[in-house]
């Protein structure tokens, strides 16, 4: 199904959705349907894909131990936590939750409200993620040193030099 206009017309398709046929410069595949679409009708609820959960992978977390548990078709949450209990891999007592390492803050860390200071390389909370507020000490560096410093025990170099010049 081509689309395009007189000058171009190769360019763009129009849109697959029943009500709509739009034709657009940009157009999206739907990965469920294979269908094209214009920017209005591309996401599945909008043109109401048969085959929205085609590639979909649904999991519950598991409240123990914080593990993440793939439902399998058609298996309901109760089920996989059941499954998931029975299978010896729930240990409560691997259940950590990191903290922000700043003093007196119990801030728990999670994926979406953390930050890895560029200086200290520390994953502290959003409201200590400037060097600043969290105390921030950088690696421990050495001193560069030039090839004269190595001479400085007795009878350095720099001394030698200066006893043959006069």
């Amino acid at each position: 199904m081509g689309g395009g206009t007189e000058a171009f017309p190769d360019l763009g398709e129009h849109c697959q959705h029943e009500d709509c046929n739009r034709l657009d410069f940009l157009p999206f595949t739907c990965h469920g349907c294979k269908k094209v679409f214009c920017l209005e009708h591309r996401s599945y609820a909008a043109h109401v894909c048969p085959k929205a959960d085609h590639n979909s992978r649904f999991v519950v977390v598991c409240e123990a131990c914080s593990m993440s548990i793939e439902k399998r078709a058609g298996e309901e949450e109760k089920a996989a936590l059941e499954r998931h209990e029975k299978s010896g891999s729930c240990d409560p007592s691997k259940k950590k939750k990191p903290r922000c390492p700043v003093k007196r803050c119990k801030e728990v860390l999670t994926f979406s409200n953390n930050s890895t200071c560029k200086v200290c390389n520390q994953s502290v909370c959003l409201k200590h993620r400037f060097p600043s507020d969290h105390a921030c000490k950088p690696p421990l560096r050495l001193p560069t040193r030039s090839g004269m410093d190595c001479g400085d025990r007795k009878g350095n170099v720099s001394s030698r030099l200066s006893a043959k010049a006069c």
